[in-house]
């Protein structure tokens, strides 16, 4: 998400040959030029449900997290590691939250959910009266969810 983001900033993706932003909607017929994702260069593997197997959980929702203020956690979750548990699931982030209760012994409580093969964000509230308001505006379809694919060929 951070390197799509930064190819947009720099001008580096394209609809029909002019520089688009990241709310910019691709409309039927249009050509999208994104640059080559650059295989090859040597860095920190992402995140995958495999790649977490042998991490404590704190360390994970450390290298997920993207955002944090007072009221919410947003977590870039990876494809293959499920938000809550289940039969065959033998670690989700609802467990793995226990890992950041606050001071007052507060777990950090889920207010929406995404599939074990979906990566995306997830909002996590970080006490009772956020996730309060935050489950009633997922509720209430206030919130509103941006859906983006990466395809080949």
């Amino acid at each position: 998400f951070g390197h799509l983001q930064k190819l947009l900033r720099s001008g580096q993706i394209r609809v029909d040959g002019g520089r688009v932003k990241a709310d910019t909607r691709v409309e039927p017929g249009q050509t999208v030029r994104i640059p080559p994702l650059e295989v090859d260069k040597k860095g920190e593997a992402p995140l995958t449900g495999h790649s977490i197997r042998n991490q404590g959980d704190a360390d994970v929702l450390a290298k997920m997290l993207i955002h944090e203020d007072p009221k919410v956690f947003v977590f870039n979750k990876p494809a293959g590691l499920a938000v809550q548990g289940g039969s065959g699931v033998t670690r989700n982030v609802d467990d793995m939250l226990e890992a950041w209760r606050n001071q007052k012994g507060e777990k950090p409580r889920l207010v929406h959910r995404l599939d074990r093969d979906t990566s995306g964000v997830l909002v996590v509230a970080r006490t009772r009266l956020a996730a309060m308001k935050l489950s009633e505006a997922f509720r209430a379809r206030e919130t509103k969810k941006t859906y983006w694919a990466l395809v080949k060929g």
